[in-house]
């Protein structure tokens, strides 16, 4: 009997090799290297090399090593999840109004009623047989609501403008818009996996009791943090692995998926502790370079171009026309009403459709859960893929010369009606 480890050890550095080229390759194009990896991840998949090499596939993704790969990708993709929720800025949330909230709730509020309309359209054609025509409409819905906070910031950081006025206008309404997400996505994964109405109810509860658990034991995982920093790096590492873990074990045990539990646990974790910061890094350096390439060639085999009708291209064009119009439509006219010139408005919007990997991510809970169908899992990403590529070319040519939007602006001369509203 042959080693089972043997394909794995084909299998791995193929995917981490692959996902580095297209991460390089995009990046001398301008993109942000998440779209080169999404990219390597579909080609190594059905769309492409299982279509001109079938048997060059299978020979280096066999069926007995993709449950192996999918296991460390979906580890990998907990371990993003926690750093996700550690980067969130929950005092922007705090004090998150005026200008804030209101391009926050109408980068979700309008994409969500537009997607619910269409996914009412679609629920006939594309919903999977025996899901409810309730779960399948919000999930489209949510789906559709969605900004990638990490790959905004990447994208922020690329051009210079972390750190001006825009940027933290629009980091803060990505958070606000992210968390908003999350907590609705939540809603619908209990509905979609809880037997009856009660049960979905019942589901939530346990999750927001098991949140307000971790809120509460703040204090005490600070202490402990603190007190274990002083001893080694590694002890801090392994408690902050170990809480990750466990916290989505426990929200799976709820019924709600094990993503939200990592997302949660990050989001709790103790900000400020440099044992911390360091641990945080040493899992960034591990997860993001060679792991999570695995979650994305795991999309790319539930991605098959070939197996889409050619009726169904019509509604990935709606999709894409409701993702754009929902998402820039809602986030740059809510920033015109509160007072914003149009192009700095068009360059809010604009980036506030940024997708990328948390787009991915909340796909592929709707496909492990079964509430849509590999069709429509397939759309959705063509969408993601678009709207984030579109995102760096589409923001340099609103930007312009306007001086805003170049980091060598000063800090207090960027919008300073918006600016009061960032900091509260």
């Amino acid at each position: 009997m042959s080693d089972p480890l043997l394909p794995l050890l084909l299998a791995v550095p193929v995917v981490i090799l692959a996902c580095q080229a297209g991460g390089r390759a995009v990046r001398m194009l301008g993109q942000p290297p998440v779209i080169g990896e999404i990219l390597a991840g579909i080609l190594l998949g059905p769309s492409l090399l299982g279509w001109i090499a079938p048997s060059v596939q299978e020979h280096l993704f066999p069926p007995s090593v993709l449950p192996v790969t999918s296991t460390l990708g979906n580890l990998a993709l907990l371990a993003f999840l926690f750093l996700i929720g550690l980067e969130l800025d929950l005092r922007s949330l705090a004090t998150a109004r005026g200008a804030v909230a209101a391009v926050s709730l109408s980068g979700v509020l309008l994409p969500m009623a537009l997607g619910a309309a269409l996914a009412s359209a679609m629920y006939p054609r594309l919903a999977p047989p025996g899901v409810g025509r309730l779960p399948f409409t919000l999930f489209v819905a949510v789906a559709l609501s969605i900004t990638a906070f990490p790959v905004l910031a990447r994208i922020l950081a690329d051009r210079g403008l972390e750190t001006t006025r825009l940027g933290a206008f629009v980091l803060a309404c990505a958070a606000t818009d992210d968390a908003l997400a999350w907590c609705l996505l939540t809603a619908v994964v209990a509905l979609s996996t809880a037997g009856t109405a009660l049960s979905a109810l019942t589901t939530l509860a346990l999750t927001a009791v098991f949140a307000a658990g971790l809120v509460l034991l703040r204090p005490a995982l600070h202490a402990l943090l603190k007190r274990a920093g002083r001893t080694s790096d590694d002890l801090v590492l392994v408690l902050l692995f170990a809480g990750l873990c466990l916290s989505a074990y426990t929200t799976d045990q709820i019924g709600v998926h094990p993503a939200f539990g990592a997302f949660l646990f990050g989001a709790v974790a103790p900000r400020g502790l440099p044992a911390v910061e360091r641990s945080a890094a040493r899992i960034r350096a591990v997860v993001l370079p060679l792991l999570l390439p695995l979650f994305f060639v795991d999309t790319g085999l539930h991605t098959d171009f070939s197996t889409l009708p050619a009726g169904q291209w019509g509604w990935g064009a709606a999709i894409l026309a409701v993702a754009v119009i929902g998402k820039w439509g809602g986030a740059a006219c809510a920033a015109r009403l509160t007072g914003s010139d149009w192009r700095w408005s068009a360059a809010v919007g604009t980036l506030m459709s940024c997708r990328g990997l948390t787009e991915l991510v909340v796909l592929g809970i709707g496909r492990q859960i079964g509430v849509i169908t590999e069709q429509l899992f397939t759309l959705l990403v063509i969408m993601t893929v678009v709207t984030t590529a579109a995102t760096t070319p589409v923001l340099r040519r609103v930007a312009g010369n306007d001086p805003r939007m170049t980091p060598s602006v000063p800090h207090e001369d960027l919008q300073p009606d918006t600016a009061r509203e960032v900091t509260g």
